[in-house]
């Protein structure tokens, strides 16, 4: 199904829940979240029925998020489900790694396509730090994991953040070079107001080509240090590779050079809200609906899609009005 703008909508990225072992802080509050009644929680009936009207009109693409979606004990089965309705072409699932060691094989035999893997640096200290209770052998491991299982993509995602992994961007890159996994680096949004970040964490996609283009310099000449590359049309990725590297860098801009024109998703809240857009306080509610009632409702939230969100940045916050564990990363 087509938007108000001629966006052909084929990506929904579901949450399973907005809980974590993680405590990120561009994520959530240091204390967690209040944590919501049963009752109000999206079933998982209600998830799968919301899959099938998603793929009657047209979404193929399946994205499950968090909070941390391996922290539902049913993980599996769910994938397992997931894969058994007609018009599901790929199932992806991003992820902090720390559970990966445990549940990669099963979730490949279940079904699961693509795996995210954030990792937002390699320092142990500073992971402990970003994360507050996480520990990175536990995502080294889930990484090594997952390319063991041999799925269709494992992707790292590092979220950009100045002061904090401005100074890793070439050793994060360089995983290039020694796995076929493609790294992306995604510039940080204004969404958790909790003090955490000042003006100077939010840099520009751009700075991942200077860096490294400056520790690559001498050794390669300049225009073939890191080149332009095509990719999936459907990425909202810009797409590089260094001199020799097995895999690609993705640069994702949604501060400093938004990609709205190309968005074809729409995403699904583990409490059962509809948002035709990350950064928009539209939310559309489907809980307790029937299969024909949801398909009314996918309907709006698909024409609600606005042409683009408002300019984001350190003074302009966006207005999706939850912490990104309570939308799903």
């Amino acid at each position: 199904m087509k938007d108000g703008f001629n966006r052909e909508i084929r990506y929904i990225r579901i949450s399973l829940t907005e809980l974590c072992n993680f405590r990120c802080r561009y994520c959530m509050p240091e204390e967690g979240i209040c944590k919501k009644r049963h009752e109000d929680m999206m079933t998982e009936e209600e998830m799968l029925s919301a899959v099938k009207v998603a793929t009657r009109l047209g979404i193929n693409k399946i994205r499950l998020t968090g909070g941390e979606p391996l922290v539902k004990k049913n993980i599996v089965d769910i994938v397992s489900k997931i894969r058994e309705i007609d018009g599901v072409d790929e199932i992806c699932l991003t992820t902090n790694g720390s559970y990966l060691s445990k549940y990669a094989k099963d979730l490949k035999v279940a079904g699961l396509d693509r795996i995210n893997i954030s990792l937002d640096t390699l320092d142990k200290d500073k992971f402990r730090y970003m994360t507050r209770i996480g520990n990175l052998d536990d995502t080294l491991e889930g990484i090594e994991a997952a390319l063991k299982e041999n799925f269709k993509k494992v992707k790292i995602n590092t979220v950009l953040i100045g002061g904090f992994n401005d100074d890793e961007i070439v050793d994060i890159a360089s995983l290039t070079f020694k796995q076929n996994t493609d790294v992306r680096f995604i510039e940080l949004m204004p969404m958790y107001d909790g003090g955490d970040f000042g003006k100077e964490a939010f840099v520009p996609y751009s700075i991942v080509i200077d860096k490294i283009k400056e520790a690559y310099k001498g050794k390669y000449d300049d225009d073939k240090i890191i080149e332009k590359v095509s990719g999936d049309n459907n990425s909202v990725a810009k797409l590089y590779k260094i001199n020799g590297a097995k895999a690609c860098i993705g640069l994702i801009s949604p501060v400093s050079n938004h990609f709205c024109a190309e968005c074809n998703r729409i995403r699904l809240t583990a409490d059962g809200k509809l948002k035709p857009c990350l950064h928009s306080s539209c939310e559309i509610s489907i809980k307790g609906l029937s299969e024909a009632e949801m398909v009314e409702k996918f309907r709006e939230a698909i024409l609600s899609k606005p042409e683009k969100h408002d300019v984001l940045s350190y003074k302009s916050r966006s207005k999706a009005k939850r912490n990104m564990n309570e939308i799903g990363g």
